[in-house]
């Protein structure tokens, strides 16, 4: 199975930011040209993630996703700020091929998870999940990091895909931004327990960080930022360092 090299903009709009443990936020660019950027360098989707919206309620930014979309001929998926069925109608009508709903399905109503994939279907359902490492598990966290669930990662994971959710994006409180590395055990206990695919993200810090998430939990994705927005490789060097470890990616 080919892994997808996916990048990941944290947005708060107007600008993409650069987050460490979802807080200090660095600007880093626009998200319709860094889009661009690295669809033309070969991503083979992207996610643009409003990583305010739901800690400061602030309605979702439609003209901000359209602009984005324009610019990209890969699959786009799109979260932040998602409370109804009519959020995930919109962002559809503006231009994203998947919606990712985190804290409104934490904290409000898992039941919305079911409408969308029943309305949408599955594949169109990712649910963000943001963990947090406590001494014998892992909790959920919402709001960009800030706000503990009391739900345990393992069993809201499972619980999600038997809700209809089509994917998982699976990110790490403790390693985001820091570049060191992913946390695997985390990475691998979700993968293991569940079916549907599982996009990873937080902890890219060199090239060698991406093969052993890989060879080691084997998700479908993996989700990459810092190392994109720093210029410290492009997309294409990820995907031929990966082919010369016999790890399977898209052209």
């Amino acid at each position: 199975m080919k892994t997808r090299i996916i990048a990941k903009l944290d947005a708060k709009p107007p600008f993409i930011v650069k987050p460490v443990h979802f807080e200090g936020l660095r600007q880093i660019g626009l998200p319709f040209e860094l889009a661009k950027k690295y669809y033309e360098q070969g991503a083979d989707e992207v996610f643009y993630i409003d990583i305010v919206a739901s800690l400061y309620q602030r309605e979702i930014l439609f003209n901000e996703i359209e602009k984005t979309a324009n610019e990209l001929f890969i699959p786009f998926g799109v979260g932040g700020g998602v409370r109804t069925i009519e959020d995930f109608s919109k962002l559809f009508d503006n231009g994203a091929d998947k919606v990712v709903i985190n804290t409104y399905a934490v904290q409000e109503d898992p039941e919305i998870i079911n409408k969308a994939a029943q309305i949408f279907g599955n594949q169109s359902v990712v649910v963000n999940i943001e963990a947090k490492k406590w001494d014998s598990h892992y909790e959920c966290f919402t709001d960009c990091g800030r706000i503990r669930s009391g739900r345990n990662v393992i069993e809201w994971a499972e619980e999600v895909e038997s809700r209809g959710a089509g994917e998982i994006l699976l990110q790490s409180v403790d390693a985001d931004g820091r570049q060191r590395g992913f946390d695997i055990d985390l990475a691998k206990e979700v993968v293991e327990n569940i079916k549907i695919p599982v996009v990873v993200s937080s902890g890219a810090g060199k090239l060698e960080d991406i093969k052993a998430l890989i060879e080691c939990a084997q998700p479908s994705g993996v989700a990459i930022a810092s190392l994109l927005h720093y210029d410290s490789y492009q997309i294409v060097d990820i995907k031929n360092y990966l082919r010369k470890n016999n790890i399977e990616v898209s052209i």
